[in-house]
């Protein structure tokens, strides 16, 4: 089987993740944007804070929603991490995760060990490739 574009992987990629926190938060973020920089890769999710958190702000307890999605994100994040080494088929060397719960935003940083397996590298922005002719 050929490798996929970046684009592709990249849809790929937004897809499971939106399944993901579907799966362990039971709603969808409204949006996912996935996009490689050499060998990190950036992911936005739009609207991914859940309605227990939501409910929470609303009733004043902004900081107990706060604790609750660093206990969320502490559970998914094993979870991204094996999810994001199966679709890319590359060892992760650091995930960083942040929410706002303000604006229900999610912002993940994944840093690989090397660049993906694509059809198109030249299509990584920043992409480093000369190593991978080494």
């Amino acid at each position: 089987m050929s490798s996929p574009t970046i684009g592709q992987l990249e849809r790929e990629i937004a897809q499971q993740v939106s399944a993901l926190y579907y799966k362990q938060l039971g709603q969808r973020p409204n949006q996912v944007v996935c996009h490689f920089f050499d060998t990190e890769l950036v992911i936005s999710l739009e609207k991914s804070a859940s309605l227990v958190e939501l409910t929470l702000i609303s009733g004043g307890y902004e900081n107990l929603a706060e604790q609750v999605r660093l206990f969320l994100d502490k559970i998914i994040k094993p979870k991204l991490q094996n999810l994001l080494e199966e679709i890319i088929g590359k060892p992760i060397i650091d995930l960083m995760t942040n929410t706002n719960l303000a604006t229900g935003r999610t912002g993940i940083i994944v840093v690989l060990q090397q660049l993906p397996e694509v059809r198109n590298p030249e299509s990584i922005p920043k992409a480093n490739l000369k190593n991978l002719a080494e």
